[in-house]
């Protein structure tokens, strides 16, 4: 039994994902793409009939391409490697998916193709009804309605794709007249016309006449199709619009961005403590037994330092500090993306960012830059103009990642809220939003500023989809919070401690007379510390710390207490005792802070700024940016504290 390809194909919002599991029985995301570079999730699938293997293309209202998303789609659909297309659409906003839905006809008109109309429980609860036999008259293809989140329902999809195999061989795509202009440019090019709708696509009039008649077209299939009215509102209830005016409100949407950011953090800060101390813990006892294997094994003393005290202890660290934090915070990051609320934060703080001559997209990198800030570049593809992409990457270091929250933590706890009380939690998860509304700031004013300088431009307009609110699929959003992006982070974080772990540790028992190479780069560094409010085993920890910002603290610690392997925190109080020994006030806690905030990304983020921009000039920039933006803010606020 041979193979058929199938692509899937559909708007973004749709429930595509959720067909693609289905289907293939896999739980997870599509993958990332960048410009022609296609990562495309695929799963195999049989029915009594024939056996698949579905390609889930990105998700996009239109083929004539003005983005990466449209041309990956594009290309793939224009391609000779699907055997057959399977469209998903939303049953509470018909009219609007029938336009991609008319494209991909048009593209390869005898291909078998399979309309399935999804979230036909979503369209019963808003008494939307739907004559699906009316619809596959119209289009010429079967046509299927489902609920692809319940179970059983992916036999009949499959059942209706054997169906588009086994029938005649459509030969002519759906009624579609366009104007007599495009009519005879198509006419001239020998009826492709798919091909001429490409080549009229780049002059404006053409066009506009192209989408105005898919529009059209799709409205009257709309027409017969739909049996209801409430679909021209997208599948909007009243209840939809009543949170939308108090969500996007203009008096109460910042208020309400800001709450939940706090409780966010809050519930980060006091539900992360206890996992970080049972994987310390865990980490220590595997020590151990290492130490103890190393010493039956007669192994020497530099192997027992280089792989336990260094290799081993850096990436336990890394783990247990990463970890907890990553798994409260990304998965209601997910709860949030998937009733809807994200693009109402997009919306929100369009107006900012469009002051700012950049796209309002650039709010949804922001926030992923919060869990991961290599996640933040990798989804700046969203945005379609190359300069406010460019923008976008560029500026989403200056939103602290994940990995800065532990030092932020400790010394907000140390320094300026204590540990212990009742209202420790909640003020440090107020303090650390304080933090994150000045790294917000700053991002607002380099984005001004570089837009007016080396990025010069006009900002684009764009058009966002609103999506009607939905109960969380809360099993699906900790599955793909889980593995598509905590173990998928953390794994590149640890790839990148380990060997972070054995450079420390050599430097830490190399010496130069009587003092180790960590020692010796801090005096270096301690002129330039010492004008930014902090010292130069300060300014050396950051340095070390670019594979991975979890363990800058632990790498401070060591060069204080002249250790030859990397630091342990152990409580607050311990913490306070060494910092305050060496010097440290609230001064001094507040400028670490702020670098912590504003310094070089990790080295994970910049292989991916690598990657995204294929410049080295613009990794450079993005590297020097935020450290230039550091060193003048602690410079600063060093010089107004005295």
């Amino acid at each position: 039994m041979c193979e058929r390809v199938i692509a899937l194909a559909g708007n973004p919002n749709v429930g595509k994902s959720t067909v693609f599991n289905c289907l293939t029985g896999m739980r997870r995301h599509t993958g990332n793409w960048s410009g022609k570079t296609v990562d495309l999730a695929s799963g195999r699938f049989a029915t009594a009939q024939n056996a698949y293997i579905l390609v889930d293309l990105p998700g996009t209202y239109s083929l004539l391409a003005h983005s990466a998303e449209e041309e990956v789609a594009r290309d793939f659909l224009g391609s000779d490697s699907p055997d057959g297309v399977v469209i998903v659409c939303d049953a509470t906003c018909l009219a609007r998916n029938l336009n991609l839905v008319l494209q991909v006809m048009e593209i390869a008109p005898t291909r078998p193709t399979v309309v399935c109309v999804n979230l036909m429980d979503e369209a019963a609860a808003k008494g939307i009804a739907l004559d699906l036999d009316a619809l596959s008259d119209e289009l010429g293809v079967p046509v299927i309605g489902m609920t692809a989140r319940r179970r059983g329902e992916a036999a009949r999809l499959g059942e209706a794709l054997d169906a588009a195999f086994s029938a005649p061989a459509r030969t002519q795509p759906p009624t579609l007249r366009y104007s007599e202009e495009i009519e005879a440019v198509i006419a001239e090019r020998g009826g492709a016309r798919w091909q001429a709708m490409q080549a009229l696509s780049d002059d404006s009039d053409m066009a506009d006449g192209i989408v105005s008649a898919l529009l059209a077209r799709a409205e009257q299939i709309a027409d017969r199709a739909v049996l209801s009215d409430r679909c021209r509102s997208c599948g909007y209830t009243a209840a939809d619009h009543r949170l939308d005016r108090i969500l996007t409100g203009r008096r109460t949407a910042y208020p309400i961005m800001l709450a939940l950011l706090f409780v966010i953090l809050w519930l980060t800060v006091a539900g992360a403590n206890y996992p970080s101390a049972w994987l310390g813990a865990a980490s220590a006892w595997v020590e151990t037994k290492l130490s103890l294997l190393l010493r039956a094994m007669d192994a020497p003393a530099w192997l027992h330092g280089a792989l336990v005290e260094g290799v081993w202890r850096t990436l336990g660290r890394v783990v247990s500090v990463m970890l907890p934090p990553m798994l409260i915070f990304f998965p209601f990051f997910t709860l949030l993306e998937d009733a809807g609320y994200l693009p109402r934060i997009a919306y929100n703080l369009d107006r900012p960012f469009h002051a700012c001559r950049a796209c309002g997209k650039q709010a949804l990198c922001m926030c992923m830059g919060f869990g991961c800030n290599a996640v933040g570049v990798v989804g700046c593809r969203i945005i379609d103009s190359p300069r406010e992409r460019l923008l976008a990457v560029l500026t989403n270091s200056f939103i602290p990642c994940n990995g800065r929250f532990p030092t932020l933590i400790a010394l907000i706890t140390v320094f300026f809220v204590g540990s212990g009380g009742r209202w420790s939690a909640p003020l440090a998860a107020l303090f650390l939003l304080g933090l994150i509304l000045v790294a917000v700031a700053v991002t607002f004013g380099v984005t001004r500023l570089l837009s007016s300088t080396l990025l010069r431009g006009v900002p684009s307009a764009f058009t966002l989809e609103m999506p009607p609110y939905r109960r969380p699929q809360v099993g699906r959003v900790l599955v793909s919070s889980i593995i598509d992006r905590t173990l998928f982070v953390l794994g590149r974080a640890a790839a990148v401690a380990a060997p972070a772990g054995l450079v420390i540790w050599i430097m830490a028992n190399v010496t130069v007379g009587e003092v180790s190479l960590l020692g010796w780069c801090a005096d270096l560094l301690d002129p330039l510390g010492q004008l930014m409010g902090m010292d130069g085993a300060i300014l050396l920890a950051f340095i070390l710390g670019l594979p991975a910002n979890e363990i800058v603290l632990p790498i401070l610690l060591m060069i204080y207490t002249a250790g030859g392997s990397l630091g342990e925190i152990g409580t607050w109080q311990a913490l306070g005792e060494v910092l305050v020994s060496h010097g440290w006030d609230g001064g001094t806690a507040l400028c670490v802070m702020l670098f912590s905030l504003f310094h070089w990304p990790c080295s994970t983020t910049l292989l991916t700024i690598r990657r995204e921009t294929k410049s080295i000039p613009m990794t450079i920039l993005s590297a020097l940016l935020p450290a230039a933006v550091g060193v003048l803010l602690c410079v600063a606020v060093n010089v107004i504290l005295g």
